[in-house]
């Protein structure tokens, strides 16, 4: 089930607003709590100047939340960050305003922009990243107005193929303000169109009251003030015509719902304009502009109060010329007040949607688009959850120590930083960071020091070392951290930033021992591609496993799936599927399936393993279909099992490098604690992805056995 749809459209004026009362008419019917939210607005909390979209939502349906909390950023703020190639912060900020409001409500509507910046396309892929990243069913609205049928179409089908390729699930477009005449052929056409066809498709007429502006708009616009009529002011302006001729020839082109700009001494059509409100044989216009800032005589109000009619009269100080091309200038909106407008965009929506068909396809529908962004802001969520004591030993190093201050102000984990604590806190304090929720722990303490030793030697005095061997081994900054972690000083480590990958993990082979329900320590890199995140085993640790060590990494590596969210369907891979290849190698393979799934059988029942299977028809459903049409993991497959290190290594490196997947890991999994391996070529962003998800498989190992203490482990 989906917690949120994303309305977007073609361009500007789409009557998006008027779709998103419809939506929320919809949704707030089957939904308790709704919440409303923009990415991009053009203006900020500044009371005069708040979204109007934002206010029109808010306002009606008396959301609770703060402004703020509704929309990620102004356009002002993307502009400049887009323009400093800081694309992926507009993102993950927008990412993060989203989820903190999601949090608190059941379902989300998530409006895009107003495309009214100076570059369309701007706004339009930020959409689409926007849609894609929230993992939202998109409905786009496409505006007809004043475009031919031929126009609309190549506008509705260049949105679609654009969103189509940037890989959003769009259920449903709705071509908003079409002329009576063309809604049927326009229908029938995007009916036709090949990436229309597995959507719902909706076309809502034209209405001229919804674009008309109001007296009160045009009052605000323009600043008028109110001489009569307060009460009136939600008034629709249909047009608007300067009274400059004489009153006869006037009076015989006065429209319905006219708005009358005339100078505030023509008391003639003043007081001609009030009678025709009373006239059956007259169109009775919407009010009137007195411009030149002058008023009429009080004669001339005193007769205007005797006929009681209650036409809104305002006025403003600019010449008639001045203010009529002021008043052809106002832009509509429809404000929380206005509820005749709200009644009828309402009534519009639901008179010409097929309301149970879009609801069921809105809530029901399901994304499986897993993208680098959502997956980390997943793992940054469960790290928060419950907060867990990570241990750095690479304290001094300048990535390590960026990374920190992120980790700590987003408060992903508690940190304890190895090294000299004055050297930490000089070189932090040159780099103008803020550690100071820190753990500071020298490793060079003599009384930690000699405390760890003896502990490792009676952990190890079966392989004949002595306590000077302990000593020296306990100087190494890694094992002094897996130390920590063993004794229960933290819940995990993460190193490897200025160390081999041998020297991170060998301490935790012979210190944290490996979990109960795992026979060896294996890896995992988790591949976050474009539109979802697959799991690689083994790509760092075992050379040539052997079936019985390879059907462990595949079931280590649907557990590590399994605990990241990631649903295991495993492919344990080889040059050939099914039964079609022969020779010890693909042997091997099928021999680690069967043992896999018969170790499986007990604890894991509808745990999906397939092998031998090649990588094409594991992962792309057109080649499965014809190689393994049976299989339920073919096409589908999650969790990629690789024969040996030198095929898993290799992949995943020319995968990262040649779609621009992001490879988080090593990650290592079959340890009795977390103890997980940097690239000494790694990032920040590394840094922090790694922390977060030695935190979360902290958390996991707490929860597989809660009473047992890092001290009290089983090891062998």
């Amino acid at each position: 089930m989906s917690n949120s749809l994303f309305l977007t459209s073609t361009d500007a004026r789409s009557g998006k607003s008027a779709i998103s009362l419809g939506l929320m008419e919809m949704l707030k019917r089957r939904i308790a709590r709704v919440g409303f939210f923009r990415p991009i607005v053009t203006a900020r909390h500044d009371h005069a100047e708040e979204d109007p979209d934002i206010q029109l939502i808010s306002g009606y349906y008396n959301l609770d939340e703060e402004y703020d909390a509704m929309f990620g950023l102004t356009m002002a703020e993307a502009v400049s960050l887009s323009s400093q190639n800081r694309e992926a912060e507009i993102i993950e900020t927008i990412l993060n305003k989203f989820h903190a409001l999601a949090e608190t409500h059941d379902f989300v509507l998530c409006e895009g922009t107003d495309f009214e910046s100076a570059s369309n396309s701007f706004e339009f892929d930020i959409n689409a990243e926007v849609a894609r990243n929230l993992g939202s069913p998109v409905l786009l609205t496409a505006r007809a107005g004043d475009r031919s049928v031929e126009e609309t179409l190549n506008a509705t089908k260049l949105a679609l193929d654009s969103l189509d390729e940037k890989g959003c699930h769009v259920i449903a477009t709705i071509v908003n303000r079409v002329a009576e005449k063309d809604r049927w052929e326009l229908l029938a056409k995007l009916r036709g169109m090949d990436v229309a066809r597995s959507q719902l498709l909706y076309t809502i007429p034209e209405d001229k009251t919804l674009g008309a502006p109001t007296i009160r708009e045009v009052a605000r616009v323009l600043g008028a003030r109110v001489l009569r009529g307060e009460g009136e002011l939600d008034r629709h302006i249909n047009g608007f015509a300067v009274a400059a001729m004489q009153l006869v020839n006037f009076l015989d082109r006065l429209e319905e719902g006219t708005l009358v700009i005339v100078p505030g001494d023509r008391a003639d059509v003043i007081i001609s304009c009030m009678a025709a409100c009373t006239s059956a044989s007259m169109k009775n216009p919407s009010g009137l502009l007195l411009s030149t800032g002058l008023e009429p005589d009080p004669i001339v109000w005193k007769l205007v109060e005797g006929l009681h009619i209650q036409l809104p009269i305002l006025s403003v100080d600019d010449f008639t010329f001045e203010a009529a091309s002021s008043v052809s200038n106002v832009k509509s909106k429809i404000s929380p007040t206005n509820r005749r407008k709200i009644s009828r965009a309402v009534g519009l929506f639901e008179q010409e949607v097929d309301i149970p068909k879009l609801e069921a396809a809105v809530i029901d529908s399901e994304t499986t688009v897993v993208t680098p962004k959502m997956f980390e802001y997943e793992l940054i969520r469960r790290a928060r959850s419950d907060c867990q004591t990570i241990v750095l030993p690479e304290g001094e190093d300048e990535r390590i120590l960026r990374a920190t201050e992120v980790l700590l102000r987003r408060e992903v984990a508690s940190l304890v930083l190895l090294g000299d604590p004055e050297q930490i806190q000089e070189h932090a304090a040159r780099l103008g960071l803020n550690l100071e929720r820190a753990e500071l722990v020298n490793p060079a303490d003599p009384e930690l020091l000699e405390a760890f030793a003896r502990k490792f030697l009676a952990l190890r005095k079966h392989k004949g070392i002595t306590l000077e061997n302990a000593r020296d081994a306990m100087s190494d900054v890694n094992y002094f951290a897996t130390m920590m972690v063993h004794e229960g000083r933290a819940d995990g480590m993460v190193s490897g930033a200025m160390h081999t990958t041998a020297a991170t993990i060998r301490p935790g082979f012979e210190i944290i021992k490996t979990h109960p329900c795992a026979k060896l320590v294996s890896s995992v890199f988790f591949m976050c591609l474009a539109d979802r995140v697959l799991v690689y085993g083994d790509c760092a640790i075992n050379p040539d496993p052997d079936a019985s060590q390879l059907a462990e990494i595949a079931l280590s590596s649907a557990r590590t799936a399994d605990t990241f969210g990631v649903e295991p369907r495993v492919a344990l891979l080889s040059y050939s599927s099914g039964e079609s290849g022969k020779g010890e190698d693909v042997d091997k393979v099928r021999e680690a399936t069967r043992l896999a799934q018969e170790r499986a059988a007990d604890t894991w029942p509808d745990l999906l393993i397939e092998g031998p299977i090649q990588y094409d028809a594991a992962v792309d459903p057109g080649v499965a279909a014809k190689k393994m049409p049976e299989s339920k993991v073919a096409g589908r497959a999650t969790v990629l099992v690789f024969p040996d290190l030198n095929t898993g290594n290799n992949t995943y490196k020319a995968v990262q490098r040649s779609s621009g997947a992001v490879a988080v890991g090593p990650v290592l999994q079959g340890l009795n604690r977390p103890v997980n391996d940097l690239s000494r070529g790694c990032t920040v962003p590394d840094i922090v992805n790694t922390v977060a998800i030695t935190a979360i498989q902290a958390q996991a190992t707490k929860d597989t056995h809660p009473s047992t203490s890092a001290a009290e482990a089983p090891t062998q």
